[in-house]
């Protein structure tokens, strides 16, 4: 029994509940004369909604395969192998649910060797090889392939990425190693690195071929038959396929130095799994794949034995699990049909809002205000984003057409919403004027229809408090920018029932937005930890701690930007409206600042001046700012924050603001773009011993989302 066998043998045995993927070896004749091909092929009996992985006992059944191939191969039977995936899937990957169970760094390093050894054999094999990508290919999947002689893509692969570095691993079965060295240093930096960090972006079938991972394209319809007579062509010799030469000078440190820059600007240090592909990419500059491999086999193991992986999976699974199954949801057949939208206000928010109802639901929209001017710049809004996705060739002529005369503005909410089954009010954020709103609606409006507020920090149950009907309003906190941040905070009011809650869940599942059910206390979950979070950064500032080493002290978090940049993109006058909102309902922990006070009544639109092309202290900001005399060192400002947000965190659990420490998290990912590194923030903290100090307990029980005990 070889080693590899053994490897697995013990692998497989950690993990019992494995889905295996089977390798099916057939034979036949190529076209054009070319001889006896074998093809195997990856299937793990499900259909394409539950996608191919390889975990120990696939490898193993890979591994079994290879054997009788290299076989066949040595007796000259064949004359090549290929390997291909079930209808619309290739592989894709690792499976990660065998990964989170690993306890020891020994176990971690047999899983990461073992896909080596197996894999590796494909390109030691005495005739050529062959990937056909013929579906969805990530991780192990993509790099299985880079194993081979040679590559063919289908032209509608939706999906193509290496997504390791993203989730806190590098590419570990190869692809640090193999694709530098098949499509050059700078490319690879581009999809090992930067699609990575840029929210895990893939690849389509085109780009694939267009970066030299494939040699040949072709459709989708007739793709296996085409690579076949392809296959035939290249053995006979007629086709030659050339790859350009890879520059291994200084271009190779160049690549390597932007990719350091694009990890120093995406996570500042704070994960260490881009540094570690870095670091194997660079090296394997000198075209040693065997030591390029052994290398990442000593990455795979001390990174799945790191905190930052099992964060990453937690962040993985929340958005992808939890995410689509909303805790405390109602049943969803209580939900009520929508069949048109009405929007209260045609400013911005409003305008973006109208689009997604109208591109999601494809409904009658309609929008009012308070003059005929705000209506037509609304509706206009709307019709120009619509030409814009036309232009991009998102839509066609005839969908632009039917969007458009879907989308209408009146002056008269009456004759706007007497046929509405949902309507959602964006207008300023202000307990009386929101309540007149409600009230004027709640006159016109059918007796079924649902009444949402997008408020960000106002009670829905007060909002609520002086209708006939109270039991249909609901809370419907969007992020901006809308199109672009999933998260939709669903507030429950105190009168709210489950008919109008179970509709605004199955509203916000047709717009495609994770729904996360909040109770209704002051801020609710983003705005409420972002606001503690600021604030305290706030607070040192006006103490004394100058403002380049409070904005310094956050970066080993990774965070997506600094905090004084993010009060840039929100808006001082609404991150002063949240604070005296939350200073109301919790003055002890919540104070308004004066120095942001003055910078909003200055009409100041952030702390920065940008004219050197980075963020300055801007000289009047400078000038209106009172500081204490209290200097605090990054170190001392980043426990002082870490200590407010675990503090406020552990309140809003007590106070049943969410269902679990999951659902903060899953919030900050979907509605903050905190890092999916960190998991969040709750495993960061309990990772950092911030939990314990400040509460007495962690968030997380150990071993989700970090390493079992």
């Amino acid at each position: 029994m070889s080693t590899t066998a053994e490897l697995l043998k013990g692998a497989a045995e950690l993990f019992p509940d494995e889905v295996v993927t089977q390798a099916h070896v057939r034979h036949f004749d190529l076209p054009l004369g070319a001889g006896r091909f074998a093809l195997i092929t990856l299937d793990n009996g499900h259909d394409h909604t539950k996608p191919t992985t390889f975990g120990p006992q696939s490898l193993a059944n890979l591994n079994a395969a290879v054997d009788q191939v290299e076989k066949e191969a040595a007796d000259g039977e064949i004359v090549g192998v290929g390997i291909t995936g079930k209808p619309f899937i290739f592989a894709v990957g690792a499976d990660l649910k065998g990964v989170e169970l690993l306890k020891e760094w020994d176990h971690a390093y047999a899983i990461g060797k073992g896909g080596h050894d197996v894999f590796k054999r494909l390109s030691g094999l005495a005739v050529p090889t062959f990937a056909y990508y013929n579906g969805a290919a990530m991780g192990g999947g993509v790099e299985v392939g880079l194993h081979c002689t040679y590559r063919t893509v289908s032209a509608s692969v939706p999906a193509f990425s290496l997504p390791e570095v993203f989730l806190g691993l590098v590419p570990g079965w190869g692809g640090c190693t193999l694709l530098p060295n098949l499509i050059g240093p700078e490319k690879a930096v581009s999809v090992i690195i930067e699609n990575s960090l840029n929210q895990n972006k893939q690849l389509k079938g085109k780009q694939v071929y267009e970066l030299g991972i494939a040699d040949a394209i072709f459709e989708g319809a007739d793709f296996l038959e085409q690579s076949l007579i392809w296959t035939a062509s290249v053995l006979k010799g007629e086709i030659v396929v050339e790859r350009p030469a890879i520059d291994r000078g200084e271009a190779w440190d160049q690549a390597v130095a932007k990719g350091r820059f694009i990890a120093d600007s995406k996570v500042h240090g704070a994960a260490p799994a881009a540094y570690r592909a870095l670091d194997i990419i660079a090296a394997a500059k000198n075209g040693d794949l065997q030591e390029g491999f052994d290398a990442e086999d000593k990455a795979l193991a001390d990174l799945i034995m790191g905190g930052e992986l099992r964060a990453g999976i937690y962040a993985f699974n929340l958005v992808q699990k939890r995410g689509k199954r909303p805790a405390g949801a109602p049943d969803k057949s209580l939900a009520r049909p929508v069949t048109k939208v009405g929007v209260v206000g045609a400013g911005l928010m409003a305008s973006q809002l109208a689009l997604l109802f109208l591109r999601r639901l494809e409904v009658p929209v309609v929008l009012t205000d308070i003059d005929q001017e705000r209506v037509d710049k609304g509706v206009g809004y709307v019709h120009a984003e619509i030409d814009k996705l036309l232009g991009k060739g998102r839509i066609n002529q005839d969908k632009a057409n039917r969007l458009k005369a879907l989308v209408t503005g009146v002056l008269d909410k009456a004759e706007g919403f007497a046929d509405a089954d949902f309507i959602i009010e964006a207008v300023f954020e202000e307990m009386g004027v929101k309540q007149t709103v409600f009230a004027e609606v709640e006159a016109v409006a059918p007796a079924h229809a649902i009444l949402a507020t997008n408020t960000s920090s106002l009670s829905v149950s007060e909002m609520a408090s002086k209708l006939k009907h109270p039991e249909r309003v609901v809370g419907f906190h969007f992020f901006n920018p809308v199109a672009v941040l999933p998260l939709l905070e669903i507030v429950r009011g105190e009168q709210t029932d489950d008919a109008s809650l179970a509709t605004a869940f199955a509203v916000a599942k047709k717009l495609k937005k994770t729904a996360v059910l909040t109770k209704d206390a002051p801020a609710f979950v983003v705005n409420r930890i972002l606001t503690r979070f600021m604030g305290e950064i706030q607070n040192v500032i006006d103490e004394g701690t100058p403002v380049a080493v409070a904005e310094k002290a956050v970066e080993p978090l990774g965070l997506p930007m600094s905090p004084l940049v993010l009060l840039e993109l929100v808006g001082p006058a609404i991150g002063l409206h949240v604070s005296e909102t939350l200073n109301k309902a919790f003055p002890d922990r919540f104070k308004v600042s004066p120095n942001l006070k003055a910078v909003v009544e200055a009409g100041k639109r952030g702390f920065y001046v940008y004219d050197s092309g980075k963020p300055e202290l801007d000289p009047e900001v400078a000038a209106l700012l009172k500081q204490g005399d209290v200097v605090l060192t990054e170190e001392q400002v980043r426990a002082r924050v870490l200590d407010a947000v675990a503090q406020e965190i552990g309140l809003m659990l007590d106070e049943g603001v969410v269902a679990e420490a999951q659902d903060i998290d899953l919030c900050l990912i979907t509605g903050a773009g905190w890092p999916f590194h960190l998991g969040g923030i709750t495993p960061y903290l309990d990772r950092e011993g911030v939990s314990e100090r400040v509460n007495g307990k962690r968030f997380l029980a150990q071993g989700v989302a970090s390493v079992p005990a």
